[in-house]
């Protein structure tokens, strides 16, 4: 289709110029009436942020999103693009992207004044139509709303005072369109102050100058909460002319949680088949979950979902490496491969003074295995749970004594087994299988055929570290190898060797 060209084409052609929150707000409503997908890639707010950010657009107000870091509010800030139109008209060459029938800049009005509705115009995408500026200590006035141009103001020989030597800033330069700021806090006070006329009156002032530019600019701001940070402060008298405020969340569910991870994390790997049990990316998230209520965690600053797909994202290049040196066709993770996702972990968790205290690798280790732990008792019986009443008030085994004795016993009879990360299946799964009825269990309860015999040998190891979490069997890992043994015979030789240790 031929766009017109002029002001007098667009008039022929009964084109209507909409305000920038109007044009959202049409189609928006388009987009619900024809059920379409309206934010894509947000996984777990269907019920929650989305709704309240339908309302706001609907109401067409300026917008406040505030939550803990990692919490898509970035992402849902740079999809708000997606409502306005794919192309709208500007005066050619307009700084602010001029309305054609009505220009507010000293250029676009003095080229309307000459020469009517013969003026050109152009057609700008809606890329060109959002901006947003990360805030930040140094930001002043000038970035965001414009200076005198002292360089522009020689050059075309204009007075100072005139309106043709402004230097536009970020914001008037997404006039009809959608500005971002994000961390909004991190604007020093001063500086909020000056976004005052643009919420309320909607125009700038520059320098001072008796000019007024009324702007057509949706404004849309992140912002962790107040207390989070001592870097600054969102002052009350911004946050009063801000419409809406649309408090976001870390996945409720599991299920969302994992969506999320599966469609963030970098896994396909080339050439290799990738096999991640699901158990493996239920304990990933889980880890995350058991941070977000640790007390050695500070929850104040919130666990971003960067730190799971991080850890997934280790947790598969781990298992690749292996699958490089030893050949193999298929990626499948181990548990001892866990050990390899903490330097995804302990830089994205904050410590309060206790967890300062046992140190973050110490801290990262034991979410991991409060992870495995609340994973295992999903997929079998709680191994700690080891006792009940008969009809008579009498205590009885229960299943899960018969389910785990065998193990138990076979690691109190002085057996241990050693497993490494890059140990080849084969030796892998031998050393594993040595446990009196560990592969029966597992097949039992996670239905994983013996032809499948890296996922088989890695549920084993499972099976074995749910034991060590559930206090019922030791673990020790020293160097790449893990080692599993007999609980009490381990605490004797720890007591032992730390007597020997003292004399």
């Amino acid at each position: 289709m031929t766009r017109p060209t002029t002001i007098a084409g667009l008039r022929a052609s009964g084109y209507t110029v909409l305000p920038v929150k109007e044009e959202v707000r049409r189609n928006l409503i388009g987009k619900l009436e024809r059920k379409e997908q309206l934010f894509k890639g947000i996984i777990g707010y269907e019920k929650t942020v989305i709704p309240a950010l339908v309302n706001a657009i609907l109401a067409r107000h300026d917008i406040l999103l505030l939550g803990l870091r990692g919490q898509a509010k970035s992402r849902i800030v740079r999809l708000l693009p997606t409502l306005l139109d794919e192309y709208v008209p500007i005066v050619r060459g307009c700084e602010i992207n001029d309305n054609p029938y009505r220009p507010v800049c000293k250029r676009c009005t003095d080229l309307v004044r000459q020469h009517g509705d013969e003026v050109e115009i152009e057609w700008i995408h809606r890329d060109a139509r959002f901006a947003e500026k990360l805030a930040t200590p140094d930001v002043t006035i000038a970035d965001l709303i414009g200076d005198i141009d002292p360089i522009k103001a020689a050059t075309q020989r204009l007075h100072y005072s005139h309106e043709g030597a402004i230097h536009f800033g970020i914001i008037p330069r997404t006039n009809r369109g959608i500005f971002a700021i994000n961390e909004l806090p991190d604007l020093q006070p001063r500086i909020q102050v000056g976004l005052f006329n643009i919420m309320e009156e909607k125009d700038i002032q520059i320098r001072g100058f008796n000019i007024r530019i009324p702007l057509d600019v949706m404004i849309v701001f992140t912002a962790n909460p107040e207390d989070y940070t001592n870097r600054g402060n969102l002052i009350t008298p911004l946050k009063d002319r801000i419409d809406s405020q649309i408090l976001t969340h870390y996945p409720r569910t599991l299920e969302d949680a994992i969506a999320i991870t599966a469609q963030e994390a970098w896994i396909h790997r080339n050439g290799r088949r990738i096999v991640i049990p699901h158990y493996f990316r239920e304990i990933v998230e889980c880890i995350a979950f058991e941070a977000r209520k640790s007390e050695f965690v500070d929850q104040k600053s919130g666990v971003s979902a960067r730190l799971t797909i991080s850890a997934m994202e280790n947790l598969v290049s781990n298992a690749e490496r292996r699958a490089i040196l030893l050949k193999d066709d298929a990626i499948v993770p181990r548990i001892c491969d866990l050990a390899h996702v903490l330097p995804g972990l302990t830089g994205k968790i904050e410590l309060v003074f206790e967890g300062e205290q046992e140190g973050s690798v110490k801290v990262s280790k034991a979410l991991i295995g409060k992870a495995v732990r609340e994973v295992f008792r999903k997929y079998f019986p709680d191994p700690l749970e080891r006792r009940q009443k008969g009809p008579g008030g009498e205590q009885r085994p229960l299943p899960q004594d018969s389910e785990y004795a065998a193990i138990i016993q076979w690691f109190e009879s002085g057996n241990r087994v050693e497993v490494s990360d890059d140990s080849p299946l084969e030796e892998y799964f031998r050393e594993l299988n040595r446990v009196k009825g560990l592969k029966d269990l597992t097949q039992r309860h996670l239905n994983i055929p013996e032809a499948s015999r890296a996922e088989l040998a890695s549920a084993m190891e499972f099976v074995l570290d749910g034991l060590h979490q559930s206090s019922r069997i030791a673990k020790e890992e020293v160097d790449r190898t893990t080692a599993y043994k007999d609980l009490v015979q381990s605490i004797f030789a720890g007591r032992g060797r730390t007597l020997d240790e003292e004399s």
